[in-house]
């Protein structure tokens, strides 16, 4: 069952997408928003949520960082933003989008996400909240 995160949690997706335009130098140079274009109509997105633990908020933090290079190395992951909440450390959201379900799922089993995974009972508070959504852009 996916619980609903908040309002928090809307906040920090919607400054996420806000970069997106200005992400790279490459979508800059392009001008505002084009960078957009890379994204297809019913695109597989997502919004996951982990806590620390009480006291593990840096284990946490050093175990999640090197994701970010990992899953932006995939070929078939179009975003991939890891944020971290100022007022509480050790709360992240991620915020990816994956062409489909089948490129998200493949994600999932890559190792580095599976040992990712594995650390966490010891670390997170109460797992991965997660959203799954459709990406729609506007395009007819």
């Amino acid at each position: 069952m996916i619980k609903p995160i908040g309002l928090r949690v809307g906040l920090s997706v919607l400054t996420g997408l806000a970069c997106i335009a200005g992400a790279t130098s490459v979508m800059a140079q392009d001008g505002p928003g084009k960078g957009y274009s890379q994204v297809p109509q019913g695109a597989f997105s997502v919004v996951a949520e982990v806590r620390a633990q009480p006291g593990k908020e840096a284990e946490l933090r050093a175990v999640t960082l090197p994701l970010v290079a990992l899953v932006r190395s995939d070929p078939k992951n179009l975003v991939y933003f890891l944020q971290e909440d100022r007022d509480s450390p050790g709360h992240f959201i991620f915020y990816e989008i994956f062409g489909n379900q089948a490129d998200f799922e493949a994600h999932n089993a890559m190792p580095y996400v599976k040992d990712w995974f594995a650390k966490l009972p010891a670390l997170a508070d109460g797992g991965v909240k997660m959203m799954k959504m459709e990406i729609h852009t506007g395009a007819q």
